[in-house]
Order: structure tokens, then C-alpha cells, then sequence
């Protein structure tokens, strides 16, 4: 087995964020069944959950919707059939994000990058420009980049939490691409159609991935197994849902060991080996048990969000455009907790995984913040 993180911890790249991203443009088209309708009872059904009536209205006012190429302002203009909607959501300042990612290893078909805290991985939400696949866009196009006549830029081939740390893998080629996919989903489908424990699915696996994290409490046991289905309940912020843990969803599992126990801070750290790749699982089922990650401001004890109220979405939107999104600093976020709201302590490890072109076992690391170091880490390190 190799390790090749240490040769790779100087290479370092990222530029800058500019002050205002692109802004978006969504696109529709007129259908049979919506040729008539007024252009303001499209969009305040059509797309509802994006704003109320009152919101589109002064999109439509602000001229930031075009129809066949024309900016039309007069909310009871008639579509017809065929015709092309543009809705231009304006340029707006994103909030703080890092920008600096380091290369722990790199190879004709990925790249291992160590994320930062508070960096989106993918566009989503408020964060359409600040993500580590727009540093990967960015950097595929300098001159000096390894990547920067091998075509198409990395890509992100699995996700990390906003809040989340460490290794993330990329891959360079559409064959990479398929393979490293292949690998997370095999994984996962040995969780949904296998009663082995975990010891015994960690043979068959492509591709291991291992966590460190801080909870609250102390944990009694030395190794806990956690197979707590995760499922997608309706959350208000969260368009799509938020996973939680519920019985109706999926097969998930997680394997925990603890490091250290602080009595006195009531804490305890753990390692956590997933087996399955559910969305915020180590997050859901450390809750769960009743030990959620320090900081989480999202979910509670039971794997579950501290609150499920409603917010008043009626004003927030009906400001969209130049008001919404350079007011406040620029953004406003909602009002309850959601899923990439950063503050708890989760640092994607160490992944152990057979190399794609000859199946060799490699094992790549990402250096450890120093609050989630054992102490005697922290005292080699020091002394190092």
C-alpha cells in the first residue's frame, strides 16, 4: 500500500473570488397546456417555490424576464405556445468562502484535494460561484496547470458538507469520472442488499472512507456500529428536503471509534468509517445516538433538526434582485438552520482506495485540524 499525501502537501492553488458572481438564467418554454396564461400566473405557479406572486411581480418589473429574446415589464402579457422565458436572477455578493485548496495527490486520472472548512463543493443555494468546482474550472485553465491540455477540468466525483474538511476526490478524464462513481456506489449497494456487518463489507469495498469528528457527551462504549436508516422529510429552506433519520428511509452505516474521552469538557472524539455515502450521515447518525458533532447547529439529538418552523418567505422573495441580494452585506440567508451551515468539527480523513488503472491499494491522508488531534498526535506534531 502507498502513501502518497506527504509529496503532495506543498501544491496549493485558488484565486480570489470576485465581489458579485454571474448571476443565473433559467430557461423555459411554453407548452399547450400554459399557452394563455398571463406571464405572471406561469411564474407564480410554475415555479412557486422559488417566489410568491408578490416576488415575480417585481422580477417581472425589474425587466429581468425576457420572452422569444424581449425583456417584457407588463406582468398580463399572453404567452403562446413555443414561445422561450429567460429569467435573469441578478448578479449577487456571495457570503465568505475560502478559496485555497491543496493537491494531497495527483495522477493521470484524479486528484485528491484537501477542502477547507466553509467551501462549497458544488453550486446550490446562495453559493453558485464560491465552490471547489469553480476553483477546479479556474485553475484548469492556467497555462501552468497540470490539467490544462488534458481537456475537460476535474470534476468533483462525491460530496463533502460546506462545513466539512478534508479529502475530496476528483477525476480528470470521463472514464475516471464513471469509475470513481462506480466505486462510492458499490459501497452503498452492498449496505442496501447485504445483512453482514460492517467488518465483513469493509473486504469487498473499492473504496474506504474515514472521519474524524468532536461530539458532545461521552460515549461508554469503545466501538459502536450505527445502521439507522436515512430518509428526506420536507424542511422549510431546504428545497428538495432534509435528511434526518426515519425508519421509512434508507440503509445506512456507520462504524465509530472513540479516540479520546475529555470528562471534563464532556466530549469524546471519534473515528468513523461510513460504509454507505447517505447525505450528512456521520452528522445524522451521531445525533442519533444521542452525541451530535460539537457546533452542529442543524441537528439535535434523535438525527433530527432542532426546529421545523415555518419562515416567511413572502417578503424575502418579493425583494429578489437588488435590494435581496446586496443588502445585508449581499445575501440573506433563511431563517431556520440548514444543512451547509458550518461551526461542528467533521474532517474527511483518510481514504483508502484500488487505484483505477492497475488496482493498486492507495491510501491518502489529509493533515488533521489540531482540535480533532489526539494528544498524542498533537505532542508528535509539536515535536515534529
Amino acid at each position: 500500500m502507498s502513501d502518497p499525501s506527504q509529496a503532495c502537501r506543498s501544491a496549493t492553488f485558488g484565486l480570489p473570488w470576485p465581489l458579485l458572481n454571474d448571476g443565473l438564467f433559467y430557461n423555459d418554454v411554453v407548452r399547450a397546456s400554459d399557452s394563455g396564461l398571463t406571464l405572471i400566473h406561469f411564474y407564480s405557479t410554475k415555479h412557486k417555490n422559488s417566489a410568491p406572486p408578490k416576488g415575480w411581480l417585481q422580477r417581472i418589473q425589474n425587466g429581468q424576464i425576457a420572452v422569444d429574446g424581449e425583456v417584457i415589464r407588463d406582468p398580463d402579457t399572453i404567452l403562446r405556445i413555443g414561445s422561450k422565458l429567460v429569467y435573469h436572477r441578478l448578479p449577487w455578493e456571495e457570503p465568505e468562502a475560502p478559496y485555497f485548496l491543496q493537491i494531497l495527490y495527483e495522477d493521470d486520472d484524479m486528484i485528491a484535494l484537501n477542502k477547507p472548512p466553509g467551501l462549497q463543493v458544488l453550486p446550490g443555494g446562495l453559493f453558485q460561484q464560491r465552490t471547489v468546482l469553480t476553483q477546479l474550472q479556474w485553475w484548469a485553465t492556467k497555462p501552468t496547470s497540470s490539467v490544462a491540455c488534458q481537456g475537460p477540468h476535474p470534476v468533483p466525483v462525491h460530496r463533502l458538507g460546506r462545513g466539512t474538511s478534508g479529502i475530496l476526490l476528483c477525476a480528470k478524464t470521463k472514464l475516471a469520472k464513471t469509475r470513481l462513481a462506480a466505486y462510492f456506489a458499490d459501497g452503498t449497494s452492498h449496505i442496501e442488499n447485504s445483512s453482514k456487518t460492517s467488518v465483513d463489507l469493509c473486504a469487498t469495498r473499492k473504496v474506504t472512507k474515514i472521519y474524524r469528528a468532536l461530539v458532545t457527551g461521552i460515549i461508554g462504549e469503545d466501538e459502536v456500529i450505527i445502521k439507522q436508516p436515512i430518509g428526506m422529510v420536507q424542511y422549510p429552506g431546504v428545497a428538495k428536503g432534509l435528511y434526518v433519520a426515519t425508519p421509512s428511509g434508507k440503509p445506512s452505516l456507520s462504524k465509530v471509534e472513540v479516540l479520546e474521552r475529555d470528562v471534563k469538557k464532556n466530549l469524546t472524539l471519534v473515528q468513523v468509517e461510513i460504509q454507505s455515502g447517505r447525505p450528512h450521515q456521520i452528522r445524522i447518525h451521531l445525533s442519533f445516538i444521542g452525541h451530535p458533532l460539537l457546533g452542529d447547529p442543524l441537528y439535535v439529538i434523535g438525527g433530527h433538526p432542532k426546529c421545523f418552523g415555518s419562515e416567511n418567505v413572502e417578503d424575502n422573495f418579493a425583494q429578489d434582485g437588488l435590494f435581496l441580494y446586496f443588502s445585508c452585506r449581499g445575501f440573506l440567508r433563511p431563517a431556520n438552520p440548514v444543512p451547509g451551515d458550518c461551526g461542528y468539527n467533521l474532517h474527511a480523513y483518510q481514504v483508502v482506495l484500488s487505484h483505477l488503472s492497475n488496482n493498486e491499494v492507495i491510501k491518502i491522508t489529509a493533515p488533521l485540524p489540531h482540535i480533532l488531534q489526539t494528544k498524542q498526535e498533537a505532542q508528535e506534531i509539536s515535536t515534529y
